[in-house]
């Protein structure tokens, strides 16, 4: 088998890319500029045209993508799509090698990574559940945060991938655990940008200069990554997606319902889940989660 150390070793693992959407398409192209071989596959013909010029390699079909690679990595919007391309006589669990190493870095729930985990062992697969963290602009710097939940061997083998598409990679314990840490993200995401959106409304209706407040807020104990991220979001009125509503809104239900079966309260975070999901209701599910000020502006008296 290939090693699959990373850039310091003489070969590196060829590598299958399944779903190269906002964040799938960066991060395979990281991958590429690192030096490793990606063969993709996605439904979009676009996105395998966009694969091929940046040097990549499109396949017909997920059974062609596979049936070589060392390591498959699958970025896909949600449980039920990672087990449909995971399972089934054209998924990648019946053409995957014997040996592979698959890194869903979907954010799904943690029991689906759990259950894809023990049905890969049974065909001599080995997974990790590794969402990311970031958004498109993290993913297009290679800046994301990575939480893995898996085998510590196989978290060392994969270091060198995870090297050339984040910077904060962490192993946060055994499968599922990846999934359970992305969804507390999720949950502090979602507050963190409801609570922006609030003093965006409130600022501009005490007629504040908007973009000066935004700067000094941003350099206190106000400040985060979820402020520097999306400030020109709030200001420009501009949501074009780098992270969807509809996302989000999946995301959200997860870490609820997770929460419910380990019996931890989330009193603002179910707030912040019915706030989501009302925007979505509202038609904006397309739009970047920084829209959520929409639904505060909507509530606020805002004709939109």
């Amino acid at each position: 088998m290939s090693n699959l150390a990373g850039s310091s070793q003489p070969t590196r693992p060829a590598i299958a890319w399944i779903g190269l959407g906002i964040m799938g398409s960066p991060m395979s192209e990281n991958l590429i500029k690192a030096g490793y071989s990606v063969t993709g596959f996605t439904l979009e013909q676009d996105k395998l045209d966009r694969l091929a010029a940046a040097g990549g390699t499109a396949a017909a079909s997920i059974a062609d993508a596979v049936k070589d690679a060392d390591v498959i990595i699958t970025m896909v919007p949600a449980s039920p799509q990672v087990e449909a391309i995971a399972y089934g006589e054209a998924g990648i669990l019946a053409n995957a090698r014997q040996g592979a190493l698959l890194i869903d870095m979907s954010s799904i729930t943690p029991q689906t990574s759990v259950d894809l985990a023990k049905n890969a062992k049974e065909k001599g697969v080995r997974v990790l559940d590794a969402p990311v963290s970031g958004g498109e602009a993290g993913a297009i710097e290679a800046v994301l945060s990575i939480m893995v939940g898996g085998d510590k061997a196989d978290f060392d083998e994969a270091k060198g991938i995870f090297d050339a598409l984040g910077k904060t990679i962490v192993l946060c314990g055994p499968h599922g655990s990846g999934q359970t840490v992305k969804a507390a993200n999720q949950l502090i995401v979602a507050v963190n940008i409801q609570a922006c959106a609030e003093a965006v409304v409130f600022l501009e209706k005490s007629g504040v200069d908007l973009a000066a407040a935004l700067d000094v807020l941003n350099g206190g104990l106000a400040g985060s990554t979820v402020l520097t991220r999306k400030k020109d979001n709030f200001l420009n009125r501009n949501f074009a997606p780098g992270f969807r509503i509809d996302l989000h809104h999946k995301d959200m239900g997860i870490v609820t319902d997770a929460a419910r079966n380990v019996g931890a309260a989330l009193p603002v975070g179910a707030v912040v889940a019915q706030l989501v999901a009302s925007l979505r209701a509202q038609g904006d599910g397309g739009l970047d989660h920084s829209a959520l000020l929409r639904a505060v502006e909507r509530l606020s008296g805002a004709q939109l």
